[in-house]
């Protein structure tokens, strides 16, 4: 299995524009730029954002496996990704991925809930992928 998107820039990497394709289309020609980067408050996207994004909904779907194991069927897993970017000697890095969990999952134990949410986010393929301390904030929702 290979999933494949596409990046096409035009111009300088401070004034120019880019846009991201995925082959599912289910993003076309997302705007991204150096503004979208490093700025606050335009419209548009990042390659950070898409990896916050990207764990956020590999953990989710990993969690609700795990527990679909376990014999859990969850109301609502509803999971932030936020990834830190910090400046090095040798240009930007990204340092961290923090997965923030709401769940509602009738039956489970807050013991129990917590373990399997570990076990997600250890094991989804984004964490594995990512050279970054990760991680998880979760909560259990009555």
């Amino acid at each position: 299995m290979a999933r494949k998107a596409t990046a096409v820039w035009t111009g300088s990497g401070k004034e120019g524009s880019g846009k991201l394709s995925g082959e599912s289309k289910a993003f076309t020609d997302l705007n991204y730029s150096a503004t979208t980067r490093f700025g606050e408050g335009v419209t548009g996207t990042n390659p950070e954002e898409l990896i916050a994004a990207a764990h956020a909904g590999c953990f989710s779907m990993a969690l609700a496996f795990a527990l679909g194991e376990a014999g859990y069927t969850p109301d609502e897993l509803r999971a932030e990704g936020a990834v830190t970017v910090v400046k090095q000697d040798s240009g930007f890095t990204i340092t961290k991925s923090q997965l923030t969990l709401n769940a509602k999952v009738p039956g489970i134990s807050e013991d129990e809930f917590l373990k399997i949410a570990e076990g997600a986010k250890k094991n989804c393929p984004v964490s594995k992928v990512l050279n970054a301390e990760i991680t998880l904030d979760a909560r259990l929702n009555a």
